[in-house]
């Protein structure tokens, strides 16, 4: 091989080796000193939500999900509550009202109530949990009842972890910057145990906005078998503004309104 050729072979090598490298994700496993709770103002945020059954296809079953932010004070400390009622074409079908600690976003308390299921209530400074009056424990042999509880002993075994229900107040409370992947220990109280969760800030975009905005936006991907998510999230005020859910050819989005009335 001539010379010249080798030199070229080595610098198109070189080239895809540091492009390579510069592209490298960082990992970021998301603990206390991670979240910025500044963020968070306090007021009212709605969230249109419907489904789509292909990319063009029509638009199907609608909600309005209102959710409403206030700094309180909780037993004696600093805390931020999120209430959120979530309404379909007549009626309200879920609410929920979630307690976190003012500073890391910890929670402390997790009531929900669906219309199908009935009220679960979690508090995790005293470590109990109620599911439709029951408070549950150790002695309970009810499967389902008994898997809840399991969950909820390893979710408060002093692990720092984010309520998962609460995913659109968390992702702005995040350290976002190009090619990196946010591990966050998620639990949904009610559901399974805690675990670690892939978010990926996989690019930017800029959304159109009213008045002519161009919004740029991170976006913040996660995938899970058959489906992937995709989050809008403001540069500049670190808001969710969109959400488009792919799974199995369907689609869910969720659409922050500009106002709330």
């Amino acid at each position: 091989m001539q010379l010249s050729r080798i030199i070229s072979v080595f610098m198109m090598v070189l080239v895809i080796s540091t492009n390579a490298f510069s592209q490298k994700t960082d990992t970021v496993f998301v603990d206390a000193s991670k979240i910025n709770t500044n963020i968070l103002k306090p007021g009212v945020n709605r969230y249109v939500v419907y489904f789509k059954n292909g990319k063009d296809s029509s638009r199907i079953s609608y909600s309005m999900w209102t959710r409403t932010i206030d700094f309180i004070k909780y037993r004696g400390r600093d805390a931020i509550s999120i209430r959120q009622y979530w309404e379909g074409k007549d009626s309200v079908y879920h609410r929920v009202y979630s307690v976190n600690d003012r500073k890391t976003f910890a929670p402390l308390f997790h009531e929900t109530w669906w219309g199908a299921s009935g009220s679960f209530v979690f508090d995790l400074l005293d470590k109990k949990a109620t599911v439709r009056n029951q408070e549950l424990s150790d002695t309970f042999t009810n499967p389902g009842m008994k898997k809840i509880w399991d969950a909820y002993k390893v979710a408060t075994n002093g692990q720092y972890i984010l309520n998962w229900h609460l995913d659109l107040e968390t992702f702005p409370l995040l350290p976002y910057k190009e090619n990196t992947t946010f591990m966050i220990n998620f639990y949904d109280p009610g559901f399974p145990a805690p675990q670690q969760v892939a978010y990926t800030v996989s690019g930017s975009a800029i959304l159109p906005g009213y008045n002519d905005q161009q919004i740029e936006c991170w976006l913040l991907t996660h995938t899970s078998g058959n489906t992937k998510e995709t989050f809008w999230i403001s540069k500049k005020t670190k808001e969710v503004l969109q959400l488009e859910d792919e799974f199995n050819g369907r689609y869910r989005y969720k659409i922050k309104l500009p106002y709330s009335m």
